[in-house]
């Protein structure tokens, strides 16, 4: 699974050595505990299901309006679908969101702006607590500086707000196999506490094929130092996944990608322990369970 994700996220304007290595080591693949699937809290048949938690998805009700609404969570553009009968903002909550209150902004016709306030729930996720070898959790000084490299450029990438916006936003499993680890477990290394899994990790053998679960352009591909073989999807309207370890990339930026196109295969690239897919899926730069976009 993918260790440098969270911090990409994170808006600090330093990375620290430390910082460094709690956010991205705290993704570090480990074998499999077992997979908690994200509770459906209703039986819908829209997607992503709403789960108003840290790590979750918000549906917000716009109301009815004859052009599409602009909606912000800060300074972050939101992804806004639906028709002029009924709008609805989707709104990504961070993993570190503090329970209680919280608001978007919405433009309204004459130029002004409204707030939208909503109620993030307390949500606790399993913890799992390991000792490891210290070179397991150790870079050298030279390992940190390609981290930080590849950082900044990653952070160009989850930047990305384009359109059109989706059509549709259910998505199907990338790679058949077995949830080797859940969205939201926090692991402690030696005592230390690290950054929450911020994605779906499925246990598949090298060479299995990985496909776009939903319609989307090749934003980025690349070989980094914790993710290994990664390509991102652009699916519009700050919509993102994102796919790690990969032992091969079959795509290469400006392709455009039909749902169950072929974009790599499995692999155990990067800082990993064994084959698998890390699949991430963001949302106004901030990432989600992707189980909530599954039927």
């Amino acid at each position: 699974m993918p260790s440098s994700l969270p911090d990409l996220v994170r808006q600090t304007p330093e990375l620290s050595r430390r910082t460094a290595l709690m956010g991205a080591l705290g993704l570090l693949a480990l074998p499999a505990t077992g997979f908690a699937a994200a509770p459906s809290t209703s039986s819908s048949t829209v997607w992503p299901q709403a789960l108003q938690v840290p790590g979750g998805v918000a549906r917000l009700s716009l109301g009815p309006s004859p052009q599409r609404p602009v909606a912000h969570q800060g300074e972050l553009p939101l992804l806004v679908v639906g028709d002029m009968i009924a709008w609805t903002a989707i709104v990504g909550v961070p993993l570190a969101a503090a329970p209680g209150e919280a608001a978007i902004t919405v433009q309204t016709p004459g130029g002004g702006q409204r707030q939208l306030i909503y109620t993030i729930a307390p949500k606790r996720y399993s913890e799992q607590k390991l000792k490891v070898s210290p070179r397991t959790v150790d870079l050298s000084p030279e390992d940190l500086a390609r981290h930080e490299r590849e950082r900044a450029h990653q952070e160009t990438v989850i930047a990305t707000f384009s359109q059109p916006l989706p059509a549709a936003l259910r998505m199907r499993v990338p790679v058949p196999g077995r949830k080797s680890s859940s969205f939201g477990l926090r692991r402690v290394f030696n005592g230390q506490a690290r950054n929450p899994h911020s994605g779906m990790d499925i246990a598949a053998g090298t060479g299995t094929p990985v496909v776009a679960p939903l319609s989307g352009r090749v934003i980025d591909t690349g070989d980094y130092f914790f993710n290994g073989g990664t390509v991102w999807l652009d699916h519009g309207g700050g919509l993102l996944s994102m796919y790690c370890h990969l032992s091969a990339m079959d795509v290469q930026p400006g392709d455009v990608l039909a749902a169950g196109a072929r974009l790599g295969a499995v692999g155990a690239t990067g800082r990993v322990t064994g084959p698998h897919l890390h699949w991430g899926v963001m949302l106004n730069r901030t990432m989600v369970d992707p189980a909530l976009f599954l039927a």
